[in-house]
């Protein structure tokens, strides 16, 4: 079963400019590969499940 229908092949750019990092009020990029959103100056990668960005930093994974 194909799972199409819970994850984005990308995000919406108007998503993008809405959402901001919640620890640091920064710009979020998409990562398509891990389907996450990147707060580089908070060094966190956001999950996205079943299309939905969990934009809480206690589940964001920390970047090296």
């Amino acid at each position: 079963m194909s799972d199409a229908f819970n994850t984005p092949v990308s995000v919406d750019p108007r998503l993008l400019e809405v959402l901001v990092c919640p620890v640091t009020r920064g710009k979020l990029t998409y990562d398509r590969d891990a389907n996450e959103l990147i707060s580089a100056g908070a060094k966190l990668a956001y999950p996205i499940r079943e299309g939905v960005p969990i934009m809480l930093a206690e589940e964001a994974r920390q970047l090296d």
